[in-house]
């Protein structure tokens, strides 16, 4: 009797029950051997996988930890002219055709709810508007695949880019979001670039968008606030309350988001919109591998699952979530503790503003790291 139940649970993906909550799966990451070996197709069929995402950072471990690009990379020495920003670029988007072509199918058969891939723009443009707009337009052009999201930061630069690209009728993925404030401008701005797009005559339903919303990096900053207020704390009731936004923020902030996006997208600006065929920009959660070892390897998967969102996960934590998830509708469950957290917050002094404005400013300075450090791979691969 105990191994049939064992036959049971081992039969039943978690991954593939998400979608009954009303979430889809995508990938946070891209990788050569993935279309090579036939894997994406393995993920897609076996683990219900809806999308995928890629970064400077995932292509830059890509290139520099495989052998997989030193055919093409080889072949691009040859070429004259070419400096390393246009042959990554090469690179890059034959791994892009080549995952969209793959999720082709999902993309059709979810009336183009799902099965995107997202490509960045260069993170050297994340505080230039006019310059994100016009590499964006260059790269949505030549992947020349319509289940493609190119990717543009959510900063004050970025976000009327985004507003911009969706009235040209662009997919666009906006990253790099922490903050409840900044996510609204977002949503706004998705809803004017759609109004503006209508007013054009174009077709609204052909728009996909997801507002990447970071997550764990918002733990890893207030917990360490918190610790360090702890050191200097000789009030026992503000210990107390120290202790509890451990591991607590993060996912509290999300619900919070999520509350907006509810909100937003039931407005009479927004039905109008869907009366012409227009769907959501859903909430995309990222960063949602856990930074903490004391913290459940699967805690950002678990703790934020509801309708109409996407929940873009690394490969550690995919596989974690396959084997020991627990899926159920936590996005809406326990708001009022969510929101005691967050006056928590707030009455402990520390100021979300500041701290999601420097994850901003960290997340496009790494970004541009990586981006840089993807670079000299390619250069260094020709100078040999």
């Amino acid at each position: 009797m105990a191994s049939g139940i064992l036959e049971t649970a081992k039969a039943t993906n978690p991954l593939k029950d998400l979608p009954n909550y009303g979430q889809s799966v995508w990938l946070d990451y891209i990788r050569r051997d993935l279309f090579t070996s036939g894997e994406l197709k393995r993920l897609i069929e076996e683990d219900g996988l809806r999308g995928m995402t890629s970064n400077p950072a995932i292509f830059e471990k890509a290139i520099a930890g495989s052998t997989d690009y030193a055919d093409l990379l080889k072949s691009l020495a040859a070429k004259t002219g070419l400096d390393a920003k246009a042959r990554y670029e090469i690179l890059a988007i034959r791994d892009i055709q080549d995952a969209a072509d793959l999720l082709r199918p999902v993309y059709e058969s979810s009336k183009r709810r799902d099965g995107y891939v997202s490509l960045e723009v260069s993170p050297y443009l994340a505080r230039d508007t006019q310059q994100t707009v016009e590499e964006a337009r260059r790269l949505w052009k030549t992947v020349g695949r319509e289940n493609v999201m190119i990717k543009v930061p959510g900063t004050a630069e970025g976000i009327p880019a985004f507003q911009q690209l969706t009235s040209e009728g662009i997919n666009v993925n906006v990253t790099l979001l922490f903050s409840q404030e900044v996510y609204e401008g977002v949503a706004a701005a998705y809803i004017a670039g759609l109004e503006q797009l209508a007013a054009r005559g174009g077709d609204v339903s052909k728009i996909g968008s997801v507002a990447s919303f970071f997550i764990s990096r918002i733990d890893s900053s207030i917990d360490a606030i918190a610790e360090a207020q702890l050191k200097t704390s000789k009030d026992r009731y503000e210990q107390e309350q120290l202790k509890s936004l451990f591991g607590k923020v993060a996912v509290a902030n999300g619900k919070q988001t999520y509350q907006r996006y509810l909100r937003i997208f039931s407005g009479n600006r927004w039905k109008a919109l869907a009366a012409k065929g227009a769907q959501t920009q859903r909430v995309l959660w990222a960063s949602t591998s856990t930074k903490n070892p004391s913290y459940s390897d699967v805690l950002y998967v678990e703790e934020l699952i509801g309708a109409n969102t996407v929940n873009t996960i690394p490969p550690a934590t995919f596989d974690a979530f396959r084997d020991h998830g627990q899926p159920r509708p936590s996005l809406t469950e326990n708001l009022d503790s969510a929101n005691k957290t967050m006056e928590t917050v707030a009455k402990l002094g520390i100021s979300m503003k500041e701290v999601t404005d420097k994850l901003t400013d960290d997340g496009v300075r790494l970004f541009a790291e990586a981006f840089h450090k993807l670079l000299k791979v390619v250069e260094n691969s020709f100078n040999i």
